[in-house]
């Protein structure tokens, strides 16, 4: 298998790509573009973005009829078969295909055709360097074939499915490079502001460390690479075996005079990003689910464990910067109990389970709508919830916690490249912290009840209270809008709250609350002026059309968490073993 890649046209976002098979089947070679890529659990349908497709071999054309939406086969022919195709490449997202006159950034799955039956051969890949920027360079975590270091030319996949966990980054970018562990890390960020190369270095290598050692054995010892694409508002990571793909604001970024004492809030969201997809290097690309070992790139790969590999890689991703150093106990606090609140504040979560939150991944996490808030959970959110339960009911056994749990999987599923399956997990839970640990951790995932927590932070020197938002200083009205032109237009409508019995929807637009106009700007200083209880006459918009009800301000739910730190030295100590690792 041999296929090259050059940009060709920016201004159309248009990829050249030709797949050149030497042996094709003598019944008629078949070829397809994945519909999904893994990391991204939804029907993506890649294909759709190819055009101008053709097939020759030894300078004939050759016949390609299209099958289904993203299948072609070619008539028998002599000698070696070639397609010619083009590729529209305007996905700014880490999950497809992306090109112009700036950069280019592609994922295997979204460009290159696999041809059936030749799956498991070697695949070369030669990059061409496009005519309109002859000084663009090359990032990616593909193996050399001839290609010099972050150039143009020739690369190889030892198989299909190795190709497909290879993105590339080609532009001018930014070229850093760490050791970890005395492993190399480099980093390839496309950002037009200045920023602190060094910081950023310097703290990724500590993350990196820390969740390295946390894994221990085997070690995992091949080059990794981030790919980072700044812009103004992005946000967003894939994984990849030795690689990440993010996406963030260039303001997240290290500022350029940002002192080493500050960590601001922005760029804490950016570092948090980058540890998630690095976890993620053992945690779903090696210790993975069964259904993802060899899945269907056709086809929904349904997993009932999403909630464990997404969300106890979300419990980790913030943990590891406060164990790795970078953020301080209070801060790191300060990100999980915006997590806790973000559960409680999810009516969904009494509707639906993590299992099906997991296997729903398909049809209802990445196709959000007005009603999601009522009817899902996340399973990162409420899958962190779980993971943290679980570690703090773990180190209730002397010498054991979630760390041992995971460098069990590690060393029993994952270096062996072994899928996991639901009875796999809760017996390892089991060997380690018994029968009646593993039976309730089953049950509250499959279940919709909230797992307690507070006893459980208490004996690792934390307190953790339930308050209304804001302090409970204006009433609640269960609804979640967004500003434009400064209306107030409603987003989402919260079960059993007082804008949903006032019948109110998304999509309506708010005008006014007891006579009085409300806009973005003044809602917080009208709300406090109402009284719980008492109604209100609600003017909005829905379609146009102008419409009253009678809306009943309720005391806001205790749904935000606030966690302090307990005094005294055992408190401390017992904080440090948690946050500051614990090596178990």
């Amino acid at each position: 298998m041999h296929y090259t890649l050059k940009p060709l046209f920016p201004d159309a976002h248009l990829f050249l790509v030709t797949c050149r098979v030497s042996t094709p089947d003598a019944a008629g070679q078949r070829f397809s573009l994945p519909a999904w890529i893994p990391g991204s659990y939804l029907i993506r349908d890649f294909s759709r973005h190819i055009v101008h497709i053709r097939a020759e071999a030894e300078g004939k054309p050759v016949a390609l009829a299209k099958q289904d939406k993203a299948t072609w086969q070619a008539v028998p022919c002599k000698g070696a078969l070639t397609l010619i195709y083009q590729v529209y490449a305007y996905d700014v997202s880490v999950r497809g295909a992306y090109l112009d006159r700036q950069r280019a950034f592609f994922n295997a799955s979204s460009v290159f055709l696999r041809a059936h039956g030749q799956e498991n051969a070697p695949q070369q890949v030669e990059l061409l360097p496009p005519d309109f920027a002859p000084d663009w360079q090359v990032a990616t975590s593909l193996a050399r074939a001839g290609a010099a270091p972050w150039g143009f030319g020739a690369y190889q996949a030892a198989s299909y499915a190795d190709l497909l966990d290879h993105p590339v980054e080609m532009g001018r970018f930014i070229r850093m490079e760490f050791t970890a562990d005395g492993v190399s890390h480099h980093l390839a960020v496309t950002c037009d502001a200045p920023f602190q190369r060094e910081r950023l270095c310097r703290d990724l290598a500590r993350i990196c460390a820390e969740q390295m050692a946390l894994f221990a054995q085997p070690r995992l010892a091949e080059p990794y690479l981030f790919l980072l694409a700044a812009t103004d508002t992005g946000y967003g990571g894939l994984e990849h075996r030795n690689a990440s793909a993010l996406s963030a604001a260039c303001d997240d970024l290290p500022a350029p005079h940002l002192a080493d004492t500050q960590t601001p809030e922005n760029y804490v969201r950016l570092l948090g990003l980058c540890s998630h997809e690095y976890f993620h290097r053992w945690n779903v690309k090696r210790i993975k689910p069964v259904e993802f070992v060899a899945p269907d790139d056709q086809r929904e790969a349904y997993s009932r464990l999403l909630w464990f590999f997404e969300g106890v890689t979300s419990y980790y991703d913030d943990l590891c910067l406060a164990r790795a150093g970078v953020i301080d106990e209070t801060c790191y606090l300060g990100l999980l109990a915006k997590t806790l609140s973000q559960v409680r504040n999810t009516p969904g979560r009494a509707a639906q389970s993590l299992v099906e939150s997991s296997f729903d991944a398909w049809i209802k996490y990445y196709r959000p709508d007005e009603n999601s808030p009522n009817a899902s959970v996340s399973y990162y959110l409420k899958g962190a919830w779980v993971a943290l339960w679980l570690d703090l009911r773990l180190r209730q056994r002397k010498g054991v916690c979630l760390d041992t749990l995971l460098r069990r999987l590690w060393q029993e599923y994952g270096s062996l490249e072994k899928g996991l399956t639901e009875a796999d997990l809760y017996a390892a839970v089991a060997a380690l912290g018994g029968t009646a640990l593993a039976r309730t951790l089953q049950a509250a995932v499959e279940g919709t009840h909230d797992l307690p927590l507070e006893r459980l932070l208490t004996r690792v020197g934390v307190a953790l209270a339930w308050q209304a938002e804001n302090g409970g200083k204006t009433p609640w009205l269960g609804l979640r809008h967004a500003s434009i032109e400064g209306r107030i237009h409603i987003r989402h409508v919260l079960a059993a709250s007082p804008a949903e019995q006032a019948g109110l929807a998304a999509g309506d637009v708010l005008l006014a609350l007891a006579g009085r106009e409300v806009t973005a700007q003044n809602l917080e200083s009208r709300l406090a002026r109402l009284a719980v209880d008492t109604p209100v006459e609600c003017h909005y918009f829905r379609r146009g059309l102008l419409r009253a009800t009678t809306l009943t301000p309720q005391t806001p739910p205790a749904n935000t968490a606030l966690l302090t730190v307990l005094p005294g030295k055992s408190a401390r100590e017992k904080r440090r073993e948690w946050m500051g690792g614990g090596k178990k």
